[in-house]
């Protein structure tokens, strides 16, 4: 989000049209698509663990229930997936395949 959402003072803006929909995701298998929505019910489930707390409470860094913490990062080891097998070494490296991914789109689109 660091690098395409934009900004008021110090706080990130939320854009439907740049952070969540810039950078295409693969053609999938309907095993992997599959395999992604039983992550999220994981996910859905270690949330519902913790009735008592806001969403800004589950998500706080400091006090995020271990069990949601690991549920998000086995969803975000199995979206990995969805673009190549080995996971990225860094947050930089990811951000470097996944812009290659967008200009490559971008070309397609402009010769259609």
């Amino acid at each position: 989000m660091k690098a395409v959402a934009g900004r008021l003072k110090m706080d990130m803006q939320y854009s439907n049209t740049l952070c969540y929909n810039t950078f295409p995701f693969p053609e999938i298998t309907k095993v992997q698509k599959t395999n992604l929505e039983d992550h999220v019910f994981k996910v859905l489930e270690e949330r519902e663990r913790h009735p008592e707390k806001t969403l800004a409470q589950l998500y706080d860094p400091d006090k995020m229930p271990e069990g949601l913490r690991q549920a998000h990062h086995e969803m975000d080891l199995a979206v990995e997936q969805c673009y190549r097998p080995r996971p990225f070494k860094s947050n930089e490296e990811r951000l470097e395949y996944l812009f290659k991914l967008y200009e490559e789109m971008i070309e397609a689109e402009k010769r259609k």
